[in-house]
């Protein structure tokens, strides 16, 4: 039997890509579907047919963000056999990322987050669960360490640890936004790693 209805005259992985560049220049909340329309080239009842509501949409360009734009970061905490050396490309990976000559400069995750309306409640939640998996990804990658031998760190303290270089890739992305620049963010992640010898150190032992 033939397929009913009229045959799309648009490539929905190229509409996607469109939508994440509206995305990420407005935000959640500052992106309407008039503006989606018009980038993707396509009429607001097509892309309710092929991709839902504006907030799945906006899921599925978070996939897309995290595969590509947010794939290098992520990939560096496993790409080197040191936990210091992830950790520090990590940093870096995300410095390259958010100074892109052709893309906005931040990240996604942090800045393009709806704020208040509680109707946008689930998908701040989405993003924030999002988050909270590159904490774990970056606790995960420092407890592999402490198995590995390479830092000297005790567990409890791996999850402060975490949170720390999680909060400066965080911040960096806010700093780029501001504009900050890709030298001056070295800078930062500089300082960031002329901590890890305290932060990933045994405790001292007490004196007999």
């Amino acid at each position: 039997m033939a397929a009913r209805g009229r045959p799309r005259t648009f490539d929905p992985d190229t509409a996607l890509r469109q939508a994440l560049d509206v995305f990420w220049e407005h935000g959640y909340e500052g992106t309407s579907l008039s503006d989606l329309s018009r980038a993707m080239g396509i009429a607001s009842a097509s892309i309710y047919a092929c991709f839902g509501s504006k907030e799945e949409l906006f899921r599925k360009v978070m996939l897309l963000y995290g595969t590509t734009s947010g794939g290098p970061p992520r990939s560096a905490l496993s790409a080197h056999p040191a936990t210091r050396d992830a950790i520090h490309a990590m940093l870096r990976a995300t410095a390259d990322q958010i100074t892109r000559a052709d893309a906005p400069h931040y990240c996604m995750l942090i800045l393009a987050a709806p704020t208040g309306a509680e109707e946008n409640h689930d998908v701040r939640e989405f993003l924030a669960d999002i988050r909270r998996g590159q904490l774990a990804a970056v606790r995960d990658r420092l407890a592999q360490g402490v198995r590995d031998g390479d830092i000297d760190a005790p567990p409890g303290r791996l999850a402060a640890v975490a949170r720390y270089y999680t909060t400066v890739v965080q911040g960096m992305s806010v700093q780029a936004r501001d504009g900050a620049t890709r030298a001056e963010l070295e800078e930062v992640v500089s300082c960031a790693m002329a901590a890890w010898d305290a932060l990933t150190a045994a405790p001292p032992q007490p004196v007999p």
